[in-house]
């Protein structure tokens, strides 16, 4: 390994900007100027914590501007105004949102139940999408989604983030050249022990059917009476949400298609269970499934174990190993590579043979493989760490590929195609846990096979 931490930072940040350089990639902290013929006017379609998020990203990129919010909760609308001005347009119904001729795109930041809808809706309107992920609810939505962008010839982006990361791009780069060998198996993992970890959110004391547009909310969900919880803390439930696949595993699954190239596994089965948030939620709390990857490219076959625990942990950690037959590529904070060659040579039982075989045995053996040191086991001879600076954020840097490929009329890696083959095996994910099977799928055709 001769790529150093300095060449990791320049090349990196060159080819993830497109030559703007570090301080173009790391100006989350100001805006960019643009000129008025290049603005960007925006509108944000679920205010809550994600989606909140998302318009402040976009305002950082520079030339943005949000003009509307909409949001089933009144409480929601005034709060925008109060951040971003009693200038900005505020409604329950977001179809008065995608009726505006001024809106150039829109980010969805609702229930998952209304991703499809919405994003479609939005896109059929003229409007470009950013769409928090998982795209869909339902693997019977994904198609759709993908129809409607490209009838509409809209651009779209699903908001996993890591996908327009220098983390993993550098991975992706290690990856490719070959750092670790073959690969073999992966290993990712998201853990977290804290109330709100575990979609413990605050439900505001107005909310009441008079503050709340229930039915807006339940949309296609069966129709239940009004409780505030299911709104405010929508991702227990199944009816609206889609638990740990779709929060997490989704975010595991975007990062390894975009750093190997790939289109998903074949064979999906997971398990797990609700250990200890025992609040009415339907949903499990600690989750593991397995994966099979095909062979795709310069990568042969290998399995993915993924684990979710929103139970157990002194913090929220997340990373991948990705071991090889040469080594081991983790992805934390960083990128680290750990050399791991295989043994020297590969020893020898022949305590049962006769004196005299085990002589013969012993004098082959050493013309075949001469006397080497011995590795010990699990011995890395050599480690390399990659970090991106202080302060990088890759929220930001996936909304402005997103505010960059609007401006531009220019494809996003991370399109509808993209986001349902991300989407897909996480929502398999759930299949199996509830139906208790295996679950085969197609990854080209994106389809349920088995």
């Amino acid at each position: 390994m001769s790529t150093t931490r300095r060449h990791f930072l320049g090349a990196t940040f060159l080819g993830a900007t497109g030559g703007v350089g570090l301080v173009g990639a790391l100006a989350a902290d100001e805006p960019q100027s643009a000129s008025p013929n290049d603005r960007i006017r925006i509108a944000l379609i679920g205010a809550g914590g994600q989606g909140s998020g998302d318009v402040r990203q976009a305002l950082n990129v520079g030339g943005v501007e949000l003009a509307a919010v909409s949001d089933i909760y009144d409480g929601r609308l005034t709060r925008a105004r109060e951040i971003w001005g009693d200038h900005v347009f505020t409604t329950r119904d977001y179809r008065e949102v995608l009726a505006r001729p001024d809106i150039d795109a829109v980010i969805v930041a609702t229930p998952d139940h209304w991703h499809r809808t919405i994003s479609i809706d939005a896109m059929n309107a003229g409007k470009d999408v950013y769409c928090e992920k998982p795209m869909v609810q339902q693997i019977s939505d994904g198609q759709d989604v993908i129809a409607a962008q490209k009838s509409t010839g809209r651009i779209m982006q699903v908001g996993s983030q890591r996908v327009s990361s220098v983390i993993y791009r550098k991975a992706k780069e290690l990856l490719a050249a070959g750092a670790i060998g073959e690969l073999s198996m992966v290993e990712a993992w998201v853990d977290r022990n804290s109330a709100l970890g575990a979609w413990q959110y605050s439900i505001p004391p107005d909310a009441s059917p008079a503050t709340v547009d229930w039915d807006r909310f339940l949309g296609r969900a069966p129709k239940v009476g009004f409780e505030p919880i299911r709104l405010f803390r929508w991702r227990n439930y199944r009816d609206y949400g889609t638990g740990v696949p779709g929060d997490l595993f989704v975010h595991l699954i975007s990062g390894l298609h975009f750093v190997l190239d790939s289109n998903g596994p074949t064979r999906v089965y997971a398990t797990g269970g609700l250990r200890f948030w025992k609040d009415g939620r339907d949903v499990p709390d600690v989750m593991v499934a397995m994966y099979d990857y095909p062979a795709k490219g310069k990568f042969p076959a290998f399995n993915m174990m993924l684990r979710v625990n929103l139970v157990d942990g002194a913090s929220e950690t997340m990373g991948y190993r990705f071991m090889g037959s040469e080594g081991i590529l983790s992805i934390g904070d960083g990128v680290s590579v750990a050399k791991q060659p295989r043994e020297s040579e590969p020893g020898y039982t022949i305590d049962t043979f006769p004196k005299a075989v085990q002589e013969q045995f012993l004098k082959d053996y050493r013309q075949k493989y001469p006397k080497q040191p011995p590795i010990a086991t699990g011995q890395m001879l050599a480690e390399e760490k990659f970090m991106p600076p202080k302060g990088y954020s890759d929220h930001f840097e996936h909304m402005r590929v997103f505010i960059d490929a609007v401006r531009a009329r220019k494809p996003v890696v991370e399109d509808s195609t993209f986001g349902f083959r991300a989407a897909g095996p996480a929502l398999l994910s759930n299949v199996s846990y509830f139906e208790q099977r295996i679950c085969a799928w197609d990854p080209e055709t994106m389809t349920l096979t088995a």
